[in-house]
């Protein structure tokens, strides 16, 4: 068996292939009986036979005086493929690396390098692979960081060792890939929190080193700003032909195994996840595109569970894997040693692994409502901040990125006060606060009007509230807020709107702005209507509305998974928000903002302001059946 020599190899097992052919110069005539040989010991190796191809090849270095360096060479390399690199070095030694042409000498310096760093010579090693006058040939440039980083590290420059494992990132896949990004970010934790903040602070936003920075600085518990992805271009421009069906970037695979839990705590989040799903699936058949045949595995809601589902998925022939739900589910199927079939995970890993490159995640994180709600308030002019949250966890995860990304956009944190949970007085809380009063302040706009409006000039017209609560905890805090004569503008999550209208019940939280999936308010144009839906199936109604929209974007992802990765800026127009994906493989959401008006919500600006249909489906008369032809694709369940 093959492996790297050097103790931390075990950590990136990256096994580069040796050039065993056409590697003796060809300027010296050689005979026919030195051709055979040679050719002998080639076999050897390519059958790996190491420990013989290095004997023979040192047998016609004796008895062949024009290329004797060049077999040498071959033997040196021949038994660090045996594991026995030191055994090479007398022969390495012996060898003149002017006598050397074509990508030998590069080859002779790499195995000159791997041996220092087996010497723990790590300043050989770093002189060896940063020549400046050398060409390196292709084939060998991935070799040459893996040896350049390693000794880099070694001499204790983790920033430089990250900095060239992050070049390696995009020329790597599977194990190979999980395991280099590993090491980019274990490096980046030995260069210290306080020496991360300042580069990250020195950066330009497209610096390619920002993300791994961010990523190991969140790893470090230190709350990170999430600036809002840059959408330039939606998916899906159709493509001319016979009935224009297909849309540029559309992909999808034969089969695909979605996986979700189908009986205990997360049932009814299955079943809305499920039932969006194929309900896009369906719509999606409008176009006549072709759709895939999909299997519904049950992932129990456990890691066991997900890990031989996901195996059975692989086993029955699934081409890509949709789930599974839970971030302990997620978790274990990352953590396995490699992934036959690329993943979209409905959840990001409980762990902050980072998914592979057969991997993708797509989950409803609060985080990203709380970074997006700063921004919004930067916007709005609102940049002097009270922040005011319940107990829970999404709130308290949902504050965190708000803060850090207020403080990225130049805000100030004025104060910030948790609800205690069973109260229903806070009026001491909000006077700790010294909130400024209603003669002082600036209330928000009433109307649609107030999108992107700026805050009225004056003592506090730079201030405003941010909350993040479920909507009874709002309609306690907001008419407080009131007595106590605050009238400044209050921005929150999505969890203030429990996703149905009662006007009755919320009159309270009028003039409240919150950011939600656009789908609940029919704002992204060209998708299912949601009232319609809502009316036949009860998963898509309340606040279940917001997974079924996720496991509608669960499907609409399929098609473009590879196109979001490989095309910064793209974008989805999708039914939780607009849906893009970074160099992680993490798909992010961008959603729009409604207000409470009257007692009803509704989105501010009307709608989303998108000049295309929606990316996966033109408009047909009829909708295909859910089971047809090859085309329109079809499903079935699999028991777990």
């Amino acid at each position: 068996m093959r492996f790297m020599r050097h103790p931390r190899a075990v950590a990136t097992g990256l096994l580069f292939s040796l050039v065993l052919a056409a590697c003796v110069p060809a300027n010296a005539p050689r005979s026919p009986a030195e051709m055979t040989a040679a050719q002998a010991a080639e076999s050897l190796a390519r059958q790996g036979q190491y420990d013989q191809a290095a004997q023979a090849y040192l047998n016609l270095a004796t008895q062949s005086s024009g290329h004797a360096d060049s077999y040498r060479l071959l033997a040196a390399e021949a038994w660090r493929e045996e594991g026995q690199l030191a055994r090479a070095a007398p022969v390495l030694d012996g060898i003149k690396r002017q006598r050397l042409s074509g990508d030998e000498p590069v080859r002779l310096d790499l195995l000159r390098a791997e041996l220092a760093l087996d010497r723990n010579d790590a300043a050989t090693a770093l002189r060896l692979t940063t020549q400046p006058t050398v060409a390196v040939p292709a084939p060998l440039q991935l070799r040459l960081l893996e040896w350049r980083a390693r000794a880099m590290a070694a001499s204790g420059d983790h920033w430089g060792a990250a900095r060239t494992r992050v070049q390696m990132d995009d020329q790597l896949s599977g194990l190979d890939h999980a395991q280099n990004r590993q090491q980019i970010l274990d490096l980046l934790g030995q260069v210290g929190v306080d020496s991360l903040k300042q580069r990250a602070a020195a950066m330009h936003r497209g610096d390619r080193m920002l993300p791994w920075v961010n990523e190991a600085l969140s790893r470090l518990g230190v709350a990170v700003a999430q600036p809002p992805p840059e959408l330039q271009q939606p998916v899906g421009t159709l493509l001319p032909g016979a009935d224009a069906n297909v849309r540029e970037g559309y992909k999808v695979p034969a089969q695909i195994a979605l996986l979700l839990p189908n009986d205990g705590n997360y049932a009814a989040a299955s079943t809305a996840i499920r039932e969006g799903f194929f309900a896009a699936y369906i719509d999606a058949g409008r176009n006549r595109a072709p759709r895939p045949s999909v299997r519904v595995y049950d992932s129990q809601g456990t890691a066991d569970g997900a890990v031989k589902a996901y195996r059975q998925a692989a086993s029955d022939g699934a081409r890509l894997v949709v789930g599974p739900l839970t971030r302990g589910e997620v978790a274990a199927i990352f953590s396995q040693p490699t992934l036959p079939v690329p993943l979209l995970a409905l959840n990001h890993p409980d762990d902050k692994q980072l998914p592979s490159g057969e991997a993708s995640e797509f989950g409803l994180l609060p985080e990203s409502e709380g970074a997006q709600a700063a921004d919004h308030m930067v916007e709005r002019g609102l940049r002097r901040v009270y922040v005011v949250i319940s107990t829970d966890d999404f709130a308290q995860r949902a504050a965190s990125a708000f803060k850090a990304e207020l403080a990225a956009r130049g805000g100030e944190l004025a104060g910030t006060i948790t609800l205690p949970p069973g109260a229903t007085s806070y009026a001491s809380l909000i006077a700790d606060l010294h909130l400024p009063a209603s003669a002082a302040a600036t209330a928000a706009p009433a109307g649609p009007a107030a999108a992107g409006a700026p805050a009225t000039a004056g003592p506090a017209g730079d201030s405003g509230i941010f909350i993040s609560m479920r909507p009874n905890q709002a309609r306690l805090l907001l008419p407080q807020l009131r007595i106590a004569r605050v009238e400044l503008p209050v921005i929150a999550t999505s969890h203030v709107y429990e996703g149905s209208d009662d006007a009755s019940s919320n009159r309270d939280l009028d003039g409240v702005e919150f950011c939600d999936a656009p789908w609940l308010f029919n704002a992204q144009p060209g998708l299912p209507n949601h009232d319609e839906i809502a009316a036949r199936l009860p998963a898509a109604r309340g606040g279940a509305a917001r997974l079924f929209a996720f496991g509608m974007d669960a499907w609409n992802l399929v098609p473009y998974l590879e196109w979001l990765r490989a095309h910064p800026g793209s974008y989805v127009p999708g039914a939780s928000g607009q849906l893009t994906a970074d160099q992680f493989g993490r798909v992010r959401r961008v959603l729009i903002w409604a207000q409470f008006q009257n007692g009803l919500a509704r989105p501010l600006g009307g709608s989303l302001q998108m000049d295309d249909v929606p990316s996966n489906a033109p408009p047909a008369t009829s909708p295909a059946p859910a089971s047809s032809s090859s085309s329109g694709g079809s499903f079935q369940s699999v028991p777990g």
